[in-house]
């Protein structure tokens, strides 16, 4: 159902395999680390303008409220009144709200694509989307310090030590850095106006700093290896970009978009 999804990303991460493989050899485990890594960076580079495209929506936004608030004011106890002069508000603005959800549902299909290729590598078969069956055994075989790449902390067997060894301290790297990605970006957040809002963005920057932190904690022993370099190398990424964006752009990232 999600082919449109799974051969993509199973052909970059092919691509970038294959690449390392010819310098490393093809039974190389960090040619596999290498593709995985590699494979997020250009996903996500992809994603550069969506994403200054959603930090422009973001700004339009806060520039908006204090018209938001005086339609709110004016058109107070009539709700349809209040959507349509919202509606043309944005109109005249140039707010798309489609923008601002884009980069979160092309990570959320990266992910998903990512998570699915790689749970297909599984002994037996003959091949995994553009996989023939020799890598899919190379794959198999891949190890990380020890640690095959495929195998997860709850499922690890005889191999437990080996792959706490690496399991553990990438669940913990993911988790440090999704906080302090977090963090970075609730520190260049504008404050919304009104109360109700600023409610809100309290409650989603406490998820975002602590729950999804937690939940790295909390599903990274289910997780196989391969996706936990997979959430380091996404979170990584994240707060470069972050840390790019706000250097080169400041307050006028907006134009970036243009």
């Amino acid at each position: 159902m999600l082919d449109f999804i799974y051969y993509p990303v199973s052909a970059v991460l092919w691509l970038w395999h294959t690449a390392f493989a010819a310098i490393l050899g093809s039974g190389s485990g960090l040619a596999w680390v290498l593709a995985i890594v590699l494979l997020v960076m250009t996903l996500r580079a992809l994603l550069i303008r969506p994403f200054l495209a959603q930090l422009k929506f973001s700004r339009a936004l806060a520039e908006m409220q204090p018209k938001v608030q005086e339609i709110k004011r004016k058109h107070a106890g009539d709700r349809e009144q209040q959507a349509l002069a919202l509606q043309e508000l944005q109109k005249e603005s140039g707010v798309n709200v489609l923008t601002g959800f884009l980069p979160m549902i092309g990570q959320a299909l990266v992910f998903i694509g990512l998570y699915h290729v790689l749970r297909s590598f599984q002994p037996g078969h003959t091949e995994n989307y553009v996989f023939n069956a020799a890598q899919v055994q190379s794959f198999l075989d891949a190890k990380l310090f020890g640690a095959p790449l495929n195998a997860t902390l709850t499922a690890a067997g005889s191999s437990f030590t080996a792959v706490a060894a690496v399991a553990i301290p990438l669940m913990l790297i993911a988790a440090v850095a999704t906080h302090f990605t977090a963090r970075a970006a609730v520190a260049r957040q504008t404050p919304p106006a009104d109360a109700a809002g600023a409610s809100q963005v309290r409650l989603m920057n406490t998820v975002s700093q602590w729950v999804f932190p937690a939940g790295a904690l909390l599903f990274g022993p289910v997780m196989p290896i391969a996706i936990l370099l997979y959430f380091v190398t996404q979170n990584a990424w994240t707060f470069a970009q972050q840390h790019l964006v706000a250097t080169r752009y400041g307050q006028g990232a907006t134009k970036g978009t243009d």
